[in-house]
């Protein structure tokens, strides 16, 4: 960031989206764009302003200029409100970069140098603590940015959070979002960070998010959180419908260490209250189709079966665009339905689809999987195990197919399994 003393900076000195090298594809794109709507727009969200403001990003990078526009504006907006004031401040440094970028790629110069102006004169006015550090509001968009866009930078959105809360002490939401972004980074070692968390907790006891996770690292713990995972669904329940409401944690608690068919009774209740809201319908399919597909003894009512499809079907019309493993789900439990070529017919479709080489690894993956179990047809599921392994793209599919391959060898296509996989680019 430029001192004060400087003149006005140029573009590419700008904090902004479009400078913060996100990486992403059009998929990636959709699927976030999703991912943010479903987040919701309560009054009082302390992060709405940035959501707006990343979803001006995908908008615009999708081509929807329009929509770019529309939420650019709304996150000026949801800034002044949330600050309760008309003026500018250095919390909108990232929105007015973010302006100045689009109005230039869009030819459009003088708005462009407008919102350069707007930059220059915030940064005057609320100059960085020196030369080589960042506006603390700057820090905490940045961190909350990477923590929601870049799945391999939450590392560095703890970080960045870390110096917006040394700068402001008392924003108790960079807080708490800088132990999301630590919990997601120790995912698995949830359990070391509990002190911290419970700390962050009783900070903000309001966020209902930070409880679920809280008590997950209490049930990895050993510790028996039944009674207050039933006692946190009820408030969860309570409060308007958002993703950032807590409610998806706290199905991977239900799930992992409660029960799948109390994950299931959950899911219901609450679509039972919110019967219009697309994001529990996709956690309901979820729900059903880990209980479905995870049951290998005792047989499962019809009825289970019937509604996995219906939702499944309900979900991939909800998210047209971002959908991809949700179709892979359907085809599954259309053959645990006796529908083996409808299933099959998905796994057709996708297979002519222009798809990205993770999304081709997902696709060959399942559909070896598919080809296996429900169509018992082991040489072919072969060969799509061996398209995934084949695209050099670092991917769970891949890195399953791999593992599939490397146990059939052992019993049968020794030879052509081990050349191949002996000449795999790894």
């Amino acid at each position: 960031m430029m001192s004060a003393a400087q003149s006005q900076p140029t573009l590419e000195a700008l904090q902004s989206h479009f400078t913060w090298d996100l990486n992403f594809s059009r998929s990636k794109l959709f699927r976030f764009r999703d991912k943010l709507k479903d987040i919701g727009t309560n009054e009082g969200n302390s992060w709405l302003g940035h959501i707006y403001n990343l979803q001006g990003f995908i908008h615009y990078q999708l081509g929807f200029i329009e929509e770019a526009k529309s939420f650019f504006s709304r996150a000026t907006e949801a800034f002044h409100q949330m600050m309760n004031t008309v003026s500018d401040g250095p919390w909108l440094l990232v929105n007015y970069g973010n302006l100045a970028w689009m109005h230039h790629h869009l030819g459009e110069q003088a708005e462009s140098e407008r919102y350069l102006s707007k930059v220059h004169a915030l940064m005057k006015e609320y100059p960085s603590p020196s030369e080589d550090q960042l506006h603390p509001e700057i820090y905490a968009e940045k961190a909350w940015t990477l923590m929601t866009f870049c799945e391999d930078k939450k590392h560095l959105a703890a970080e960045y959070f870390q110096r917006a809360i040394r700068m402001q002490p008392d924003r108790v939401e960079w807080q708490t979002s800088c132990m999301l972004a630590l919990v997601s980074v120790y995912k698995r070692r949830g359990n070391e960070l509990r002190s911290e968390m419970k700390k962050a907790k009783e900070r903000d006891p309001e966020n209902l998010y930070l409880a679920a996770l809280y008590l997950e690292a209490c049930a990895q713990r050993g510790t028996n959180v039944k009674e207050e995972a039933h006692e946190l669904a009820k408030r969860i329940l309570s409060r308007p419908v958002s993703s950032y409401s807590g409610f998806t944690p706290l199905m991977t608690l239900y799930k992992t260490f409660l029960h799948k068919d109390e994950a299931i009774i959950l899911a219901e209740e609450a679509l039972k209250r919110h019967p219009d809201e697309r994001h529990l319908k996709k956690h309901a399919a979820i729900c059903y189709k880990e209980k479905i597909l995870s049951q290998s003894d005792s047989p499962l009512e019809p009825s289970m079966i019937n509604r996995a499809i219906s939702l499944s079907e309900e979900v991939i019309s909800l998210y047209p665009d971002s959908s991809l493993k949700m179709q892979i789900t359907l085809a599954n439990l259309y053959a645990e339905s006796k529908r083996q070529d409808e299933g099959n017919q998905i796994f057709k479709d996708l297979l002519k689809r222009d798809l990205e080489d993770k999304e081709k690894q997902m696709v060959y993956n399942g559909y070896a999987k598919f080809l296996y179990f429900s169509l018992k047809k082991e040489q072919e599921s072969i060969k799509y195990h061996m398209m995934a392994a084949e695209i050099p793209q670092q991917s769970f599919y891949r890195e399953d197919s791999i593992e599939k391959l490397e146990k059939i060898k052992k019993n049968k296509y020794g030879r052509e399994i081990e050349e191949f996989l002996a000449n795999l680019q790894r």
